[in-house]
């Protein structure tokens, strides 16, 4: 056993939740060989070494022991099959590699050799280990000494080695493989490996980037190794500029986190335009967001940290989400009715005007001074669409689901124990993400109110119209957050 240290350009490639599996299974006149390696990102390795009572900087000879058991206990979560019977391969070496992740978290990897004594035949084999995390899983199918294969559901072709290196081409799909078959049979005579080829094409989902690409590319807010606030965080002392640089570089974070897809752009613009909303609406949408946004990280931060063993963050940042997104389709459906009743009592009310003035010739006078008086208050698109409620449900929306970077910055301030400072930090991230939002939203009424006064008045199909349209989009938004985070569609559908 060895522990070996890794360089990474940034957070993990495939997320700072992912766990990524991979499997090589070398069948021989010996038996099966089996290569597992199980890659955790920065909260998944988090979780794991608050689960051993350890850290990066513990003793080696306490990490490899803990690696040991660990592999162990994953080989009890794989099941394989030898002709009908349950074989449990034992482990024979484990190796770990610790890595620098995002926000001082790092990242681990461990690899172990296990063997199971088998007769050639054929082979079922299932991953149960970390069921329902997100990540690349990878199975290699492989012939050796004194075996040919006869057919085999994946082929021989190691895309990551072992997870060591992801392909750097941004367009390859990150295999999605958990359990694999194949028939093998003894060749004692021939020594040569048999090219196999796959019976079955697995799942391929849209692609994360790369770490090359990831590196070229780093996502807008995103908190990566070795950035200011993870040098802030390691240094002895903070004077007061220093913490201020760093809430001025986390406040920038947060806004850029905003422009990113799937954070409520399109449906704040669309709300406030279609309900007449004003810039107070838009200041109190703000500041709902960021305190919304700011407890639901810390919340997910507690979770992590004590309920790690019962529960998934990134579980409950897919609940989250998609209670985020049916919130935002119950209020553009709100919208929706209240736009389509408002239009069809302008009609109403255009066509009992139009026979009032021919049958009543007489009082034409008294009926236009009546009719001015009434139509005063409604010479622009109609108020009474916009409520405090409402708002609040679409501000508590935007703001339920928290972001990885943010998540990240706080645990990675705890690991080096400094969580206040870790906690204003996230808070400032917040601000920045909600300040964007606000700014979005005064801007779409600051440029509605340039257009012309025909198209603003009430009698105009334009304005009778756009409410309809705006609660069309906060409705077809909000569906599509909820099936990204149901992860039914990717995310860059999103805007």
């Amino acid at each position: 056993m060895w522990l070996a240290a890794a360089g990474a350009l940034m957070g993990h490639p495939l997320g700072n939740f992912s766990v990524n599996h991979y499997a090589r299974f070398e069948a021989s006149a010996r038996g099966i060989d089996l290569k597992y390696a199980i890659d955790l990102a920065e909260i998944p390795t988090f979780e794991l070494f608050r689960e051993w009572n350890l850290n990066r900087s513990s003793p080696a000879a306490e990490l490899e022991s803990r690696a040991m058991e660990q592999a162990r206990s994953w080989a009890g979560g794989l099941s394989i099959t030898v002709n009908g019977t349950r074989v449990t391969p034992v482990v024979r070496k484990v190796s770990i590699a610790l890595a620098d992740g995002a926000g001082n978290l790092p990242i681990l990897r461990i690899t172990a050799m296990m063997h199971a004594a088998a007769a050639a035949g054929s082979v079922e084999y299932e991953d149960r280990n970390f069921e329902g995390r997100a990540g690349w899983k990878e199975i290699v199918i492989a012939a050796g000494a004194g075996a040919r294969i006869k057919n085999a559901s994946q082929g021989d072709q190691d895309l990551s080695h072992a997870l060591a290196e992801y392909p750097p081409n941004p367009t390859l799909a990150p295999p999605q493989d958990l359990r694999a078959n194949f028939t093998w049979s003894a060749d004692v005579v021939s020594t040569s490996k048999t090219v196999i080829k796959p019976t079955a094409q697995p799942y391929s989902p849209p692609a994360p980037a790369s770490p090359a690409v990831a590196a070229q590319n780093p996502p807008a807010g995103a908190v990566m190794k070795n950035d200011y606030l993870s040098r802030l965080l390691r240094r002895d002392k903070l004077p007061m500029s220093a913490i201020a640089i760093g809430l001025a570089i986390a406040f920038a974070l947060g806004a850029a986190h905003a422009l990113t897809p799937g954070h409520g752009k399109t449906v704040v613009a669309a709300y406030l335009v279609g309900s007449r909303g004003t810039m107070k609406h838009a200041a109190f949408l703000g500041g709902v967001v960021t305190l919304t946004h700011t407890i639901s990280v810390f919340a997910l931060g507690l979770a992590t940290l004590f309920l790690f063993r019962f529960v998934v963050p990134e579980k409950i940042t897919e609940i989250l989400g998609v209670v985020s997104g049916l919130s935002i389709v119950a209020i553009g459906a709100w919208m929706l009715a209240r736009g389509i009743k408002r239009t069809h009592q302008h009609h109403h009310h255009h066509h009992h005007d139009h026979d009032h003035h021919h049958d009543h010739d007489h009082h034409h006078e008294h009926d236009h001074h009546h009719h001015h008086d009434h139509d005063y208050g409604h010479s622009h698109v109609p108020e009474g669409d916009i409520s405090w409620g409402s708002l609040l449900t679409l501000a508590i929306g935007g703001g339920l689901a928290p972001c990885e970077s943010a998540l990240i910055l706080l645990l990675g301030a705890i690991a080096l124990g400094r969580a206040g400072l870790g906690l204003v930090l996230v808070l400032a991230f917040s601000i920045g993400l909600a300040t964007v939002l606000v700014g979005i939203g005064m801007a779409v009424l600051f440029f509605k109110r340039l257009l012309p006064a025909t198209a603003r008045h009430s009698h105009s199909a334009f304005a009778r119209w756009l409410p309809v349209g705006s609660a069309a989009m906060v409705i077809t938004v909000g569906l599509l957050m909820t099936a990204v985070s149901a992860r039914i569609v990717p995310v860059g559908w999103l805007v």
